[in-house]
């Protein structure tokens, strides 16, 4: 597993989610103080409503702006099976429920949860420590077996990059 590759490719998906988000408070604020949307009566919120979108999408932008000021900081580290799993490991987990291909892999990161990419035709997830999984993830080492999930399925790590 190449990390810093992988590293990349978060980076590039992250940079592509801030230009979206950039495009619609963009829309937004224009919305907000366009000649149509000027209230007609005290009623009419068609300006505030948008104002409040183009608000909440620049905090959004700079979320996105952090997230991705971390993850180029990020230390990249080494994982090998004694090693207990912190930030910038990539796990894959076994369950007999699915094929060992089948199963995405996480990515553990400071931020950017949720973020999925795909490198070397895996799907990998990126998950933080403060993730359900993340927690539980956090400190274990290859072959150590843990419930979670729906009806407490048990899953053992399988791989620790």
């Amino acid at each position: 597993m190449k990390k810093p590759a992988l590293l990349k490719v978060i980076i590039t998906r992250l940079e592509a989610e801030l230009a979206l988000s950039l495009h619609a408070a963009r829309a937004a604020a224009a919305g907000a103080t366009d000649e149509q949307n000027k209230a007609e009566n005290k009623y009419d919120t068609r300006g505030l409503e948008l104002s409040y979108l183009a608000a909440g999408q620049v905090r959004q932008m700079a979320e996105a702006e952090a997230t991705i000021e971390q993850f180029r900081a990020l230390l990249l580290r080494d994982f090998g099976p004694g090693y207990p799993i912190d930030l910038s490991a990539v796990v894959s987990l076994d369950t007999r429920k699915k094929p060992r291909d089948a199963q995405p892999l996480y990515f553990l990161a400071p931020r950017g949860g949720g973020t999925e990419v795909c490198y070397a035709g895996r799907d990998i997830l990126v998950i933080t420590p403060q993730s359900p999984l993340g927690q539980q993830l956090l400190g274990r080492r290859q072959g150590d077996v843990f419930s979670f999930g729906p009806a407490a399925a048990e899953h053992r790590i399988a791989n620790v990059w």
